[in-house]
């Protein structure tokens, strides 16, 4: 068996800079080539007695068979050449086969050690912003994520990004960063100097409450069970955030902030 970590000679080239916003459609994708290119490169009938050497690669991670998704996962050894691929080893926490799922749990922490932490922090902001939608991943799932993130080099890295993003769903992520305790002694940085205001909104909010509030889920609500109508009610837990910050000059300072969302919430 042979792991190729560049993915079949250039396609971690070519999967550089893929958007990791519309994963489901690139995995389907490539998945589809894939398997076509494999077909069309089968053995000729006629080595039919020849038993060729099993390759297994990244793209493999996507697999048809479940079977080899987690004989992928389990193979796997260093880095990831990029965030796609790494995403592709995240996704399989909301893999359709237990095996596949148990897999990821056990292997992603090693991949990650060996993974350069932009590739990281880049896969699993886009996963922390969506997986409230990942309709298999368990706690335990999420709990293997939490760790990673947890680790400082990675920390550090996702706290950068929060401030410094002009764009992306960076106030879902600080949200669900506030899960762990990474942020607790960077909230007033990150309530000063946050590019986006609903990030500092977030964090001064968060300093003024002295909690941090993140979705976890949403459950069906009836409104009117005679008519079968009913919506999707937003479920929702905090922690408590242990740093001792000086009200009346956080107050200050967001009422005179150059964004009505944060001046807004000193109000």
């Amino acid at each position: 068996m042979i792991i190729h970590s560049k993915s079949g000679g250039q396609s971690h080239y070519a999967t550089t800079n893929l958007p990791l916003s519309s994963f489901d459609y690139w995995e389907r994708l490539i998945r589809s080539e894939f398997s076509s290119a494999l077909r069309e490169s089968s053995t000729p009938k006629w080595k039919v007695w020849s038993k060729p050497k099993e390759f297994i690669t990244w793209l493999d991670l996507i697999s048809w068979d479940g079977y080899r998704r987690e004989k992928a996962l389990r193979a796997l050894s260093g880095a990831a050449p990029n965030a796609f691929f790494f995403s592709l080893a995240v996704r399989r926490l909301n893999d359709w086969v237990p095996q596949v799922r148990k897999a990821a749990r056990e292997k992603l922490p090693e991949i990650a050690g060996s993974t350069d932490p932009d590739y990281v922090v880049e896969a699993l902001s886009i996963a922390l912003s969506n997986w409230n939608s990942w309709g298999r991943i368990e706690e335990g799932d999420k709990e293997v994520i939490l760790q990673i993130i947890c680790k400082e080099r990675i920390a550090k890295s996702l706290r950068f990004k929060l401030i410094s993003s002009a764009s992306g769903p960076m106030p879902s992520l600080f949200s669900q960063l506030g899960r762990t305790p990474i942020l607790d002694e960077k909230m007033e940085e990150i309530a000063s100097f946050a590019i986006q205001p609903s990030v500092r909104a977030k964090a001064y909010r968060s300093l003024f409450e002295g909690r941090i509030v993140w979705m976890v889920g949403r459950k069906w609500e009836w409104t009117d069970i005679r008519y079968c109508e009913g919506r999707l009610k937003p479920v929702v837990a905090e922690r408590k955030l242990n740093v001792k910050a000086p009200m009346l000059e956080l107050l200050k300072k967001s009422s005179e902030d150059r964004s009505s969302i944060v001046r807004r919430v000193s109000v």
